[in-house]
């Protein structure tokens, strides 16, 4: 065999050898109904290639690449999946916009990259769903369509755990809080619930152990959560880490982070500053954003429950330093920002020591924190933390105890839950305070309750068309607060102490017209006039207004026209 047919040969299996271990793209599987705007329309991609780790964006990667209908570039990343024993990416997107779009798909890897055609689609105008959520100011978000919207909900940080009553589900929760007029609730990614990263579970019958990068339990389960939300027209918040994650005495020992369990990190600090751990939380959000991204009903990616409490010790040492858990946010928010397309809003939480610095990111749309045992001091919150950081700020939990949900509490309970539902709404915040322990309210049946704030949350809104303005309520002994909303002003009165108190309420700022006055009852959901009023220079009076120990109402003031 001559020397020239030997090298042609070597050249030609060389070929062969690296056109079979290359990347290509098949079968592009389209959306067979039509396509409507902010509605999901899925992709798929049949590809080929040798790939180690598919989920790890650093060895291989998929976008969909679009251009909108107005010319504005859009890339959406794409999800790894195993469909009929094949391997694909899927794609899922929500337009924006209504019209014609163009797009191809691009496969990214360590060799060149492999291009789709380029190919087209036309979105419909979708004349119910009003898009995406918002930050909009300290009282409101706002959806893409205009709509104004304030959540009014609760936690519903987890389904029941292996010790807990099989009853309490997303399905059995999620319907109620929907049916008596909330429309919003926060839930956790955890080692029970959710546990998108974790191949160790505990403390659940519901997931199982698993040896994949992404634990298919937990995908199934978060499939079936979004849908539900939409169905139901739910909005929430969803926690991707809890403190207790990167505790010694948490689930540190389980955590796929760490390196016993073929993790990168040595110790929980190193999961904040360590460059492999951070790629590797990066994966997460990718995949969450592929995956799920498309859903109008996420709020908000919030990235840690009480962050603070993995960083201090009981007694308030410092085992994570503070400067890498605020770099460490700063880096994933803007990461996040630029990797969603659909620019969700962005948010963290502590339970009670500011992080220096975290309440000052930029690609952090709304800041939050968690009171217990003081819910009497949830309305001066908002001012100091909006004044200093200029940005919205949520009460992501309270509660009357932080320690238990015991029964014998339960008349405590429920009245920290129905004042902390008032405070917030008469305060400058865009989610009223959400309650913890969810089983002892629903067990309370307490979810009732929900539907008489949100019908004067409602009237609120309309009113004012987004315009609140705190107006001054004095009443001797009680408790007051006011806002004006257009024509209307709306006044909360607590009696807080266990005596009757009968006072005059005064409005000083109303003195030049003509009021129609109603009174409502929270619990009953009734108006009653009111006529006993005096209207002079000094304002607007209420003459003798009583209230019993513990006893709240609303008063609706309605300017008449000329």
């Amino acid at each position: 065999m001559g020397k020239k047919l030997i090298l042609t040969l070597l050249i030609m299996a060389m070929l062969f050898a690296e056109f079979a271990s290359a990347q290509t793209l098949g079968q592009i599987t389209v959306p067979s109904e039509k396509i409507v705007q902010y509605k999901k329309a899925e992709w798929s991609v049949i590809s080929t290639g040798d790939y180690k780790n598919p989920y790890d964006q650093k060895e291989v990667s998929m976008n969909m690449i679009l251009t909108s209908p107005s010319g504005k570039p859009i890339i959406l990343p794409c999800y790894f999946d195993i469909q009929a024993g094949k391997a694909v990416w899927k794609a899922r997107f929500s337009p924006l916009e209504d019209g014609k779009y163009l797009y191809h798909f691009e496969l990214e890897s360590n060799k060149e990259p492999v291009l789709s055609k380029e190919m087209t689609f036309v979105s419909l105008t979708n004349g119910t769903d009003p898009g995406f959520l918002r930050k909009n100011n300290a009282y409101t978000f706002k959806f893409d369509n205009g709509d104004l919207f304030r959540g009014i909900g609760e936690n519903i940080a987890w389904e029941s755990r292996s010790f807990e009553n099989d009853k309490w589900t997303y399905d059995y929760l999620l319907p109620s809080l929907s049916k008596n007029g909330a429309n919003f609730f926060r839930t956790w990614m955890s080692y029970w619930n959710l546990p998108l990263e974790w191949q160790k579970v505990n403390m659940t019958k519901r997931y199982q152990n698993t040896s994949a990068y992404f634990n298919p339990g937990a995908i199934k389960r978060m499939d079936e959560l979004v849908n539900m939300t939409d169905s139901l027209n739910l909005y929430f918040m969803l926690t991707l880490e809890w403190h207790g994650h990167f505790m010694e005495k948490g689930g540190w020992k389980d955590s796929p982070y760490n390196v016993i369990n073929g993790g990168p990190a040595k110790t929980p600090a190193d999961f904040f500053s360590n460059d492999a751990a951070r790629d590797r939380f990066k994966n997460k959000l990718r995949y969450c954003v592929a995956r799920w991204g498309y859903s109008t009903h996420i709020a908000a990616w919030e990235f840690f429950n009480e962050v603070d409490n993995a960083a201090f010790t009981e007694d308030d040492g410092i085992i994570i330093p503070l400067n890498s858990i605020a770099q460490w946010h700063l880096e994933m928010s803007r990461y996040l920002k630029d990797l969603d397309p659909y620019q969700h809003m962005v948010t963290t939480s502590i339970s009670h020591r500011d992080i220096i610095g975290m309440n000052s990111i930029p690609y952090i749309d709304f800041n939050q924190k968690h009171i217990y045992k003081h819910t009497g001091k949830i309305p001066a919150i908002y001012k100091d933390y909006i004044s200093n950081f200029g940005k919205p700020y949520v009460i992501g939990e309270f509660g009357y105890r932080w320690e238990d949900a015991d029964p014998q509490y339960s008349t405590a309970f429920n009245y920290d839950f129905k004042r902390g539902l008032w405070y917030g709404l008469f305060s400058p915040t865009p989610i009223l305070p959400m309650s913890w322990w969810w089983e002892l309210f629903d067990d309370e049946q307490m979810a009732p309750y929900f539907a008489g704030v949100r019908e004067i949350s409602d009237k609120m809104l309309k009113s004012g068309k987004g315009d609140f303005e705190p107006v001054p309520v004095l009443a001797k002994n009680l408790e007051t607060y006011g806002l004006r909303c257009g024509e209307v002003t709306f006044i909360y009165l607590l009696n807080n102490t266990k005596e009757v108190f009968a006072a005059d309420v005064a409005v000083p700022s109303l003195t030049s017209a003509a009021y129609v006055i109603q009174q409502y009852d929270p619990e009953t959901r009734k108006y009653h006039p009111l006529k006993n009023e005096v209207l002079n220079a000094g304002g607007l009076k209420l003459k003798n207004f009583s209230l019993a120990p513990k006893q709240e109402t609303v008063l609706i003031l309605t300017r008449k026209e000329k």
